[in-house]
């Protein structure tokens, strides 16, 4: 039994250690396909189609599911500057096309491609990240959190960070540079 558990053990550590060799960002845009299907971070039933919700901090940007979207403000435009670990904390909404959208600016919905050559929604340029710790519809517990080298904000529909604190925790374990902690 102790055989097997080292080599889970092993099998554990070299992805972790994978994970962090991953961590480079990437550059290049593109405002999409007309394909409105895609597949989300860790949203298994969400997509890439985007809506409004209300929060405690007003209008913000959802999923199909009702899952906040938010914004990194370590990104260069729309380049995510999020992989690795970072991409493991903060999953980005995949597309596979032009993300659809209700009741948002159509113009300001896009893609652009990530280090690993997935495409990621993007709205006004930000590309757009789920947190790991909001399991359902309605949480918004990444809210003005600083990770990774930058603060994460949920997005309101005119494409801006929403800086209010809501009911979400406003500071999460302080991390230097790239490294982890959420």
């Amino acid at each position: 039994m102790l055989k097997k558990n080292s080599v889970v053990t092993g099998i554990l550590a070299a992805g972790a250690v994978a994970a962090l060799a991953a961590g480079c960002s990437s550059s290049g845009t593109s405002n999409g396909s007309s394909s409105p299907a895609a597949t989300s971070g860790s949203a298994a039933a969400g997509g890439a189609a985007l809506h409004t919700a209300s929060s405690p901090d007003g209008q913000i940007l959802v999923d199909a599911s009702g899952r906040a979207l938010y914004l990194f403000e370590a990104d260069t435009g729309t380049t995510s500057n999020c992989n690795g670990p970072c991409a493991v904390a903060w999953p980005p909404d995949h597309a596979t096309g032009k993300p659809t959208s209700s009741g948002l600016t159509a113009s300001m919905v896009g893609t652009s491609t990530r280090a690993d050559k997935s495409t990621q929604a993007t709205y006004n340029g930000h590309p757009l990240y789920y947190f790991q710790k909001d399991t359902k519809a309605g949480d918004i517990n990444g809210q003005g959190l600083t990770a990774f080298g930058g603060a994460w904000y949920l997005v309101a529909p005119n494409g801006t960070a929403v800086t209010g604190s809501g009911s979400a925790p406003s500071t999460s374990p302080s991390t230097s540079g790239g490294g982890g902690g959420y």
